[in-house]
């Protein structure tokens, strides 16, 4: 059993945490889930969808699986250096690390993606790339996978890279298994990548 923590912010993107979460909620002889933000408490999406959270420093179980996701909250938390302080230390700890949209901006922003290769949303990506020139950005993809880290593009595409986690950690029929259940058209190809316009 391997736990997985999405950390949270105020105005993250919804489908970023939904998503990925429907996907690793299938397999919960697998996955356990924690919803995590920086001080525990309601946290509300960008649609005022309301969250309880746990405090970081209260989480019960340590995480093995990180889930950051995005969100125009991610613009107030790219220069909060507590947030980015409590991630370094998440990501740090834990053996898998994984980002929707502009998630990957505040991983950039705090160092961990260094000489890593990793993509983030299109309709963001200047303003993501900008965090840092240390990241190797591959614009042109679906979903980027350098190491410990999966970072994937703009919000629909988290569910698109949960899945591909999947197929790795288990097998492509498991993975294509969750996507029929879900009724979801997977991209079971992470270079074939739709919205870019290049």
């Amino acid at each position: 059993m391997q736990t997985l923590t999405a950390l949270l912010f105020d105005d993250f993107e919804t489908l970023d945490l939904f998503g990925p979460i429907e996907m690793f909620g299938c397999l919960p002889e697998h996955y356990r889930l924690q919803f995590a933000s920086l001080n525990g408490g309601i946290i509300h999406s960008k649609h005022g969808v309301a969250m309880q959270t746990v405090a970081v420093s209260e989480l019960a179980h340590q995480t093995d699986i990180l889930l950051m996701v995005g969100g125009m909250g991610t613009r107030q938390q790219i220069n909060h250096r507590p947030f980015l302080q409590t991630l370094i230390t998440l990501v740090d700890h834990a053996d898998w690390v994984l980002s929707v949209c502009t998630g990957s901006a505040l991983l950039a922003k705090a160092g961990v993606l260094d000489d890593k290769r990793a993509t983030s949303n299109k309709l963001s990506w200047q303003w993501v790339i900008a965090q840092s020139d240390k990241v190797h950005w591959a614009e042109q993809a679906r979903w980027v996978v350098d190491g410990k880290f999966y970072t994937s593009s703009g919000v629909s595409a988290g569910m698109d890279m949960a899945l591909g986690f999947i197929a790795d950690r288990h097998d492509i029929d498991t993975a294509r298994q969750i996507a029929h259940y879900t009724e979801y058209r997977w991209q079971e190809n992470s270079e074939i990548d739709d919205f870019y316009h290049g």
